[in-house]
């Protein structure tokens, strides 16, 4: 047996990657890029977020992040505000447009999921996502490095 086929890293890697491209397809025809798609799910249910937690939650670089959040902005779909706190950081925020434009997106992303975790059955899929959002509440994010492949 191949190192890579029991190596932790790799297979999260490799089945994230997979199941992604089979969704990403769906965000295409939507007319949202995969990043920008990832920025509004990462928006939707939160009173929204900085530029750096955005970067941490979409796999993408700041930079970039922030060409693409303008861009978003500039279409309607998120909206940028200063905190009173420290006028130097911005909070990202999807607005009603980017709500509707996510909403058709959102349903097809949980029948994907699901589609995707049937052959598991109810409790072992539950259990997969509890040990993964675990397993990640144990390894804090931090930002993409430059030599880093976003997934």
């Amino acid at each position: 047996m191949r190192f890579v086929d029991r190596y932790l890293a790799f297979l999260l890697a490799q089945a994230s990657s997979r199941i992604s491209r089979e969704f990403h397809r769906d965000a295409e025809a939507a007319g949202l890029s995969v990043t920008e798609w990832r920025v509004l799910a990462s928006l939707e249910g939160s009173d929204g977020e900085s530029i750096g937690v955005l970067s941490q939650l979409t796999l993408t670089k700041q930079p970039t992040l922030s060409k693409v959040v303008k861009r978003m902005e500039a279409d309607g779909i998120v909206a940028r505000t200063r905190v009173r706190s420290d006028r130097r950081q911005t909070v990202v925020r999807i607005t009603p447009k980017g709500h509707l434009l996510t909403d058709a997106l959102r349903k097809r992303a949980i029948d994907h999921q699901d589609r995707v975790l049937e052959p598991f059955g109810q409790a072992k899929a539950e259990m997969l996502i509890s040990m993964l959002r675990d397993l990640l509440a144990l390894h804090p994010a931090s930002p993409p490095a430059d030599d880093e492949p976003s997934l």
